[in-house]
Order: structure tokens, then C-alpha cells, then sequence
């Protein structure tokens, strides 16, 4: 049996935002129990990470509002035959659930950006080895109170993030959801397509290849090239059979 390797590519600047919150939440959960530096420092580095997307962008007008398209689209469904109107209308309530807490939820990042302590580690992490206890003493003090202390503390930085956590991955679920994989084959390397409106390329790769895309476009074309992993000694077949979908 051939494991497969997911890449996801977004083709427009909104989905990019989306995909790398995504990406520092999932690394925010991965060291929720924080009990030395290391832990400590994974955790503010992308907390910091995430505050500098949040102030790029308004993220939450634009999930608000595909929110709303994602409910429209809904809608378009109820008129066909056989779809399960049951599933549509529990779509559509928690689309609409999920904009009324995101709606009423403080500013983005609120609290964490009030923070004290991430703060002062936020300041110190552009610099080499700036997080050591005699730069940081408030830190090298905070992971010597008891560990149940500072789980309730992460607990309360990530229930702030809920709101925004709960809109994304429902919106994120449905794209991806909204195409099947088709069997695709590149030549020589190479492969080219329409992307038919299209907010992200899902793109399915066997590992035994040893290869990686690299994607460039936009919503309307897209072009992939295939590289190996191995760039000395690597080859890219003649025929590359892939499974691709434009979500």
C-alpha cells in the first residue's frame, strides 16, 4: 500500500492568511501543557506569530463574510432533488451560529496582545538567545509556579481564540470538501490547469516518488512543477500520475 503526502497550495491571499492560522493554532495545541523553555518558548514564538498575521489583515470581516457565502451557497442546494435537506439546514445554523459569536467576539488576538508576559517574550525573540532567565526573569519565575497555574492561564489565552478557531475550521472544512480528487498526470515535470474560481489546490503525491510540487497562480490558472526531493540525484518521471482537487 502507497502512502500519500497532502499539500495544500492557496490561490489567493485570503485563503493564505487563513491556512497559516491554521497552521499557528495547531502549533499553539501541540504545547498546551508548557512545563520549561522549550515548551515555553514554541508556544510564544507562534502566539507572536499569529498576533503579527492578525495585524497584517482584517481576518474577521473576511471570514464574516464567507461565512455568509458559504450560507448562500446553501441555499443554492435546497432547490436540488434529493440533497438532504436536513444536513443543509444544520450547515446553515452553525454558519450562522458561528458569525453571531465571531460578530459579538472582542477584537482578534484581544487578549493575548494585552498579555504582560507575551509581551515581554514577544520583544525578546528576535533576538539570539534572548529568552534566557537573566533576560527574562518574569518567564524563568512564571515556569516555576505550579504547572496547574500556568495550564489555567494557556487555557484562558486559547479559549479567546474559540470564536475565530470554531469560523476557520468549519470554513476550511466545507472548501475542502467542495471537490473530489481526479486523477491527474504531468509531463516531463509539468502540469497546467484552469482554476475555475478556485480559493485552493489540494494536491496528493505518492511518498515513493521522493517529489514535492511547486505551485504558482492564481484563482483562474495555475501552473505545477515537480521537483525531487533529492536535487542531485533525484528524477521526475516522464508521466507523474497525481490526484488533484481545485477546492
Amino acid at each position: 500500500m502507497h502512502t500519500h503526502v497532502l499539500f495544500e497550495h492557496p490561490l489567493n491571499e485570503k485563503m493564505r492568511t487563513w491556512l497559516r492560522i491554521e497552521f499557528l493554532i495547531q502549533q499553539l495545541e501541540s504545547s498546551l501543557h508548557i512545563d520549561d523553555h522549550a515548551s515555553a518558548l514554541h508556544f510564544f514564538r507562534n502566539a507572536g506569530d499569529l498576533l503579527d498575521v492578525f495585524e497584517r489583515g482584517d481576518v474577521r470581516t473576511d471570514l464574516l463574510k464567507e461565512l455568509e457565502r458559504q450560507q448562500r451557497k446553501l441555499q443554492a442546494w435546497v432547490e436540488v432533488p434529493g440533497v438532504d435537506q436536513n444536513r443543509i439546514e444544520a450547515l446553515r445554523q452553525q454558519l450562522k451560529g458561528c458569525g453571531a459569536i465571531l460578530m459579538s467576539a472582542p477584537r482578534m488576538g484581544q487578549i493575548l496582545r494585552e498579555d504582560r508576559l507575551i509581551g515581554l517574550v514577544r520583544q525578546r525573540l528576535s533576538i539570539p538567545g534572548g529568552c534566557c532567565s537573566f533576560d527574562l526573569p518574569t518567564l524563568h519565575i512564571w515556569l516555576h509556579t505550579s504547572q496547574q497555574q500556568r495550564d489555567a492561564q494557556v487555557q484562558r489565552w486559547m479559549d479567546s481564540l474559540q470564536p475565530l478557531n470554531q469560523a476557520l475550521t468549519l470554513i476550511l472544512d466545507l472548501i475542502r470538501n467542495s471537490a473530489p480528487f481526479r486523477k491527474q498526470t504531468s509531463l516531463n515535470g509539468f502540469f497546467q490547469d484552469n482554476g475555475d474560481d478556485a480559493d485552493l489546490l489540494r494536491l496528493q503525491l505518492a511518498l515513493d516518488d521522493q517529489l514535492y510540487p511547486q505551485i504558482s497562480g492564481h484563482k483562474s490558472r495555475f501552473a505545477i512543477r515537480f521537483l525531487p526531493l533529492d536535487s542531485e540525484n533525484g528524477l521526475v518521471p516522464e508521466r507523474l500520475d497525481f490526484e488533484l482537487a481545485c477546492c
